[in-house]
């Protein structure tokens, strides 16, 4: 999180406007400002607090409000508008539990920096601290999880408050902002102008890379024979993949990219090595723990890439490139740090690279050959099912094979989520939508409404899991009622799927509460559901059906579609690294350790491997 010295809508308000000021209510002034600063679509639902604010979006003929069926599909609706956009999604709620049922959404978009605003009603002034109907305090309810957040409580304070919200959300680190409302303050009058100028005191992000720690870098490159490129989430926010590409390719340098980062760089790519970490592929995660030089643009090490710290990586130094200092050695100690924008900071170090004219060192090729055995001896696949039902790897491999890189793919979270991230092909950024640092059930049914909302030129998919897709599919209705039209891949095993993956793992079988239905039976009807709702519906259950259905889904553009897709129980996924464990544990199937050790690793052929995944 970007720390600031907590500007004020009072500091904001010293902004200045030459332009002609005209009389209206707070309300009108919230949607006034909203359109000033380009904002097309909000999310939300109406509440007595935010009465006067609905009232004056009844008037207005430039922004659309999309009403959801909940406060939390509104906030995930904005991350997921925000995600395929870039821009800044904008969601609204009433005072208490309304306000309340957004903070699931805040928190995500929070460790995921994700720039959205809320605004949130609240009682009239002179209530405030009594515990009138309704009140929450959401500005101390939300501080943790946001990046920043006010309450006004002047009406002249509205444009500048509103302003600066945008302006924090959208620069340094992205992340929520959240602006609270009393009621009295909506319904009071100011001569509106818009501020050209902000007064955020305190608030300068550094976004251009100092030049020393450019050059540092680019000398501990010039000496690394076994350096990777670290991509994070970060690369995204920033607009920053054709950087990247062209760093890339000038360097040679192999690179990982973190769930957050799929589709910054393409994975097509002959130096891609896929995505790091406890559910990564077997490359990224050897490339990772062999490299003598790490090279972080955008990425915060978390723990899900790190696994255990204390063994990650342990012969790497560490070029660590970000816009939020507090990133910076926060988890693992950095050789050359570089505070900044990531693009500016990619753009810094190809101009260094070329200018030092920089010659790899001798043995960089024998780091790419052991990288290209890897991916050989490695490759991406899975078992076969053993119950006769569909292998949800099958189903999403023939939805990336049919609908391909041009769509836009939101995904729930657990064994769906890295299903999708393992066997989707991610070509071109901001084709990946999904909650990655809050792990957010119900995430991907709202988000993909919003990507839609954002991007209506684009087949926009949501792929959840039976037990997410029981979490927020009311949003269909909204998309069915608002006109967008995405298509919804369910992969429904009847189960908690990741939960019973590591209890089958980890606690010796005991499936304590994770079935979510009984076998061979369909409660809820997903395909009666999904109707009910206002989609179209369909039931695969047998692989010949799998391609037919999504193209009859591609084919029906007037309403949402759901493909209930029934899967076996008991697949898993792999590769995996244990919760806290070392890298070194990744495990390539069920009973199988890869040797990232040359000597060791060489004596494993294909037919070798094979071999032991059948045995196991």
């Amino acid at each position: 999180m970007v720390t600031t010295s907590s500007p004020t809508p009072a500091s904001a308000a010293a902004a200045t406007s030459a332009a002609p000021t005209e009389r209206m209510s707070g309300a009108h002034a919230i949607v006034r400002t909203l359109e000033d600063l380009g904002t097309d679509l909000v999310f939300g639902i109406p509440g007595g607090a935010v009465l006067p604010l609905y009232d004056a979006l009844h008037g207005s003929t430039k922004l659309r409000h999309v009403l959801t069926r909940h406060e939390q599909g509104a906030g995930h609706a904005a991350e997921g508008y925000a995600q395929a956009s870039g821009k800044v999604g904008v969601c609204i709620a009433t005072s208490g539990p309304g306000a309340t049922n957004l903070v699931t959404a805040l928190a995500d978009a929070n460790l995921d920096s994700v720039p959205i605003v809320a605004i949130t009603g609240q009682v009239g002034s002179n209530l405030l601290g009594t515990d009138a109907f309704q009140e929450a305090d959401i500005r101390g309810v939300t501080m943790p999880i946001t990046k920043h957040n006010y309450i006004v409580t002047d009406p002249a304070e509205i444009p500048s408050a509103i302003s600066a919200a945008f302006h924090l959300a959208s620069t340094g680190r992205p992340g929520p902002v959240l602006v609270d409302i009393p009621k009295d303050v909506q319904n009071g009058f100011l001569d509106y102008h818009f501020p050209e100028t902000l007064d955020l005191q305190g608030y300068k992000p550094v976004t251009k890379p100092h030049h020393r720690q450019v050059a540092q870098a680019v000398d501990l490159m010039a000496h690394a024979e076994k350096p990777v490129l670290y991509v994070g989430g970060g690369v995204m926010k920033a607009n920053a993949s054709q950087e990247l590409l062209e760093f890339a390719e000038l360097t040679n340098i192999p690179v990982v990219t973190t769930l957050m980062a799929l589709g910054s760089f393409p994975d097509s790519h002959p130096l891609h090595l896929g995505m790091p970490g406890m559910h990564g592929t077997v490359p990224a995660v050897a490339a990772m723990q062999r490299a003598d030089l790490i090279i972080a643009i955008g990425a915060r090490f978390d723990d899900r890439v790190t696994g255990d710290t204390s063994t990650f990586a342990p012969n790497a130094k560490v070029i660590h490139a970000d816009i939020d200092p507090a990133e910076i050695g926060k988890i693992r100690e950095v050789a050359v740090p570089i505070v900044g924008d990531a693009q500016k900071c990619l753009t810094a170090l190809s101009k260094e690279y070329r200018k030092k004219d920089v010659q790899p060192a001798a043995d960089v090729k024998q780091w790419h050959d052991y990288l290209r055995g890897m991916q050989e001896r490695f490759p991406r696949g899975y078992e076969p099912t053993d119950d006769g039902l569909l292998n949800p790897q099958f189903v999403l491999e023939k939805l990336s094979e049919t609908v391909g890189p041009e769509a836009i793919y939101c995904a729930g979270v657990g064994q769906h989520q890295m299903w999708s991230a393992q066997f989707l092909d991610f070509e071109h950024p901001r084709s990946w939508i999904n909650s990655g640092g809050a792990g957010t059930m119900g995430y991907a049914v709202p988000a993909a409404l919003g990507a839609k909302a954002a991007r209506p030129d684009k087949e926009v998919w949501a792929i959840d899991g039976d037990g997410c897709f029981q979490m927020t599919n009311q949003e269909l209705t909204t998309a069915a009622l608002e006109g967008f039209p995405f298509k919804v891949a369910v992969i429904n095993n009847g189960n908690l799927g990741m939960v019973r993956q590591w209890q089958t793992l980890f606690y010796d079988r005991h499936y304590s509460h994770t079935k979510l239905r009984e076998e061979n039976a369909f409660t809820p009807d997903f395909v009666r559901l999904a109707e009910a709702l206002g989609c179209e519906a369909i039931r695969v259950t047998c692989e010949e059906d799998v391609v037919p259905a999504i193209k009859r889904a591609q084919a029906i553009n007037d309403k949402p579609v759901v493909i209930d897709f029934i899967v076996g129980q008991d697949a898993q996924v792999w590769p995996m690294i244990g919760g806290g464990a070392s890298n070194e544990e990744i495990q390539y199937a069920r009973g199988l350790r890869p040797l990232f050790d040359e000597a060791e690793s060489a004596a494993e052929t294909p037919a070798e491997i094979d071999e032991t995944i059948q045995e196991a």
